[in-house]
């Protein structure tokens, strides 16, 4: 293991050697990456492009970041800047490395486009994208190529997973009744949420190593200490899933969502949409109390269930009364 750990450290400084001209363009390929630019376009597609995409890429991206997860606390793996102080760190992160969710999540949002549009160019592009996206972790030093290449590897099973199981899944949904359904979705996000927290007490009494929080700070005295069991994250993922899927399943049943129509009805649903999740999560989420306990987990999951409700039910019925968009019937 030693030996892999140096293996992708060399990797790592051959990387870093092309120069400081690439770190801007290999940030912003990471930004493509990570979780704040798919809540900009996934909301963006379900409003304003359209709804059964929008459903398709946030279940599989939501799906992939629980499982990773779970991936990242089985193994429990340092970064980069964490083991050593030879690289630059150039982005702080605070949770495990392995598998890198940048690559996991980006392959399988990416792999579900290219594998629906069918078309080479998009193959092309798309496969382009997550190879970038996945040297960009490498060069920013918060992954090894061997985290990088696990979550690529899982980012394409997860795709054809999902093409396996999507449409009997969505056929038992579709021939169950509303309550039924929503009940499993509830029961699948707090299962999955149980199970994070399980695994975390699990792994609770593992001391983290004195030299990944000595290393961290070094880099980045003006962040907090890294805290890799933390799990907001899975509880974001599992509240905005139950929301979202809940939400999308209550407005099918009423006769769905059209996404079409003019273009300036499209730009102001999304203006719309999203001063609704600001308001949920800067304003509703700032009266939060923190260091709450099991009070404010609940609240959090709470609060993120309402935002994947805003998005895919209650900001479609705003827009049905301010007549910027109209059923599928």
């Amino acid at each position: 293991m030693e030996y892999l750990y140096q293996w992708g450290l060399n990797i790592v400084l051959s990387v870093q050697g092309w120069g400081e001209v690439f770190l801007t363009p290999m940030k912003l390929l990471s930004f493509l990456g990570s979780a704040e630019f798919y809540l900009l376009i996934l909301p963006f597609l379900y409003w304003s492009i359209d709804t059964t995409w929008g459903i398709r890429v946030a279940v599989i991206l939501l799906t992939s970041d629980a499982l990773n997860y779970f991936l990242k606390a089985a193994i429990h793996s340092g970064r980069p800047f964490w083991l050593s102080r030879q690289v630059q760190a150039y982005a702080f992160e605070y949770y495990f490395g392995m598998p890198s969710g940048h690559a996991q999540n980006s392959t399988a949002v990416l792999g579900l486009v290219a594998a629906t549009l069918k078309r080479w160019w998009a193959w092309v592009i798309c496969l382009l994208l997550i190879f970038l996206i996945g040297i960009s972790r490498i060069y920013l030093a918060v992954h090894y190529p061997q985290d990088v290449v696990l979550g690529w590897l899982i980012g394409f099973l997860l795709v054809w997973l999902f093409f396996r199981f999507e449409k009997p899944v969505g056929n038992w949904f579709t021939s169950h009744s509303l309550h039924i359904s929503i009940l499993v979705l509830f029961l699948i996000s707090i299962s999955t949420l149980s199970a994070g927290l399980f695994m975390r007490s699990i792994i609770a009494e593992w001391q983290i190593p004195a030299a990944w929080i000595e290393n961290a700070r070094w880099a980045f005295p003006e962040e907090e200490t890294i805290n890799p069991l933390n799990y907001l994250g899975l509880m974001l993922t599992c509240g905005v899933f139950f929301g979202l899927t809940a939400g999308a399943t209550w407005l099918s049943k009423q006769g769905g969502f059209n996404a079409k129509g003019r273009w300036e009805y499209r730009i102001l649903r999304y203006m719309i949409g999203v001063a609704g999740v600001a308001l949920l999560w800067f304003g509703i989420g700032s009266l939060l109390p923190e260091d709450a306990g099991w009070i404010g987990d609940v609240l959090n999951y709470v609060l993120f269930v309402l935002i994947g409700l805003w998005i895919s039910a209650l900001a479609p019925k705003v827009f049905f009364r301010l007549r910027l968009a109209e059923k599928r019937d």
